[in-house]
């Protein structure tokens, strides 16, 4: 049982377990040791080696920042689990808001190596998001990397498993084309999530945010604000409170469709669904 090698790596003894809600993929527990003690634990039984090991690096490498958003601390990871520390959930209150923006802000300016660099000490090098993995690749400038490591080979993936239509990966394509005049002023790699759509922002009991389920590497830090309003709306609050810290390019509001459509294509890889025509949208609106 797996909350029992949750307990074990612990170093504690089992009081008890339930199942919680813990995302598309992996089966997730909340684990009471007798001492006192509680974990969210995380596993699937065909997780890749290295892969809870690379999440865990992934939130290290997030908390590290000065002033960046709070992420749940590590408590054990083996190629079975992930252990996390147990957060009551709560609501943001208008502080918390305004602390999610600047904390963000704080988060990209901290940087990467390179656009597509993983965290130090992560063993798996290449890019999950759910059952896409894309494999590793670094770049220098950001509009090539984009098109070449992240549009081309998930709308390949998407068009492969039927989720998008002839139309669909033409529009794809021409965004992929005209990709140096769509992409924006040059900027440095920024510390991304990489995967911060509003359900991995996790509010807690001192309304407060915390990130959770991260993809992180290096990359565009638009990536993560378009993310974050893709399937919901962030509050002007936290909006306005990051451009304070680290304002964001003249465009970027025009920019929002370009890199909504990579997360698009993944849903359509990953869900079928509309998924597919929303990324044609998202494609014709961005050409």
């Amino acid at each position: 049982m797996i909350a029992a090698e949750a307990a074990a790596a612990l170093d504690g003894e089992l009081a008890g377990a339930r199942r919680v809600a813990g995302g598309d993929i992996n089966d997730a527990w909340a684990v009471e040791l007798a001492d006192g003690r509680r974990a969210f634990v995380k596993s699937r039984t065909d997780a890749a080696p290295g892969e809870f090991a690379t999440e865990a690096a992934g939130l290290r490498w997030l908390a590290a920042p000065p002033g960046g958003v709070p992420v749940p601390r590590v408590l054990a990871v083996t190629d079975a689990l992930l252990a996390l520390e147990w957060l009551d959930s709560g609501t943001l209150d208008a502080a918390g808001e305004e602390a999610l923006g600047r904390g963000l802000a704080c988060l990209h300016r901290a940087g990467a190596s390179a656009f597509g660099a993983p965290p130090p000490e992560a063993p798996c090098a290449g890019l999950r998001l759910g059952a896409v993995e894309l494999p590793a690749a670094t770049g220098e400038r950001w509009a090539a990397f984009y098109a070449e490591h992240r549009l081309a080979p998930v709308a390949r993936i998407a068009a492969e498993r039927g989720a998008l239509d002839a139309a669909a990966t033409r529009a794809v394509e021409r965004v992929i084309d005209r990709i140096d005049a769509l992409a924006g002023p040059d900027e440095p790699p920024a510390r991304l999530h990489g995967d911060l759509w509003s359900g991995n922002v996790l509010a807690g009991a001192d309304r407060r945010a915390r990130l959770i389920d991260p993809a992180a590497h290096g990359g565009h830090r638009e990536v993560d604000l378009a993310m974050l309003a893709l399937f919901g709306t962030p509050s002007q609050r936290t909006l306005a409170a990051y451009d304070e810290i680290h304002p964001r390019a003249d465009g970027h509001a025009e920019r929002v469709a370009l890199y909504q459509l990579f997360p698009l294509l993944v849903h359509a890889a990953l869900f079928d669904g509309g998924y597919g025509a929303s990324a044609r949208a998202a494609a014709e609106r961005a050409a």
